[in-house]
């Protein structure tokens, strides 16, 4: 689990008094940590989704891919 209060603390910290090099490598691995749990949450959710027309039909959300 990420730990939010601690993003926070970080980050009024940086702001009224600055941040030593490990309090900004901290802050930057808890921030992608935040990052990748709620993309993780999104995809699972967007995985689990289906969308349903006029008539009842239910058709999974795909998705979608790159055609370059």
């Amino acid at each position: 689990m990420v730990d939010l209060e601690r993003i926070n603390f970080l980050s009024r910290k940086s702001r009224t008094e600055g941040l030593t090099d490990k309090e900004k490598e901290e802050q930057k691995l808890l921030r992608q940590q935040y990052i990748d749990s709620v993309v993780g949450s999104l995809r699972c959710q967007l995985e689990n989704t289906y969308i349903v027309d006029e008539k009842g039909n239910k058709k999974k959300v795909q998705r979608k891919t790159d055609k370059n």
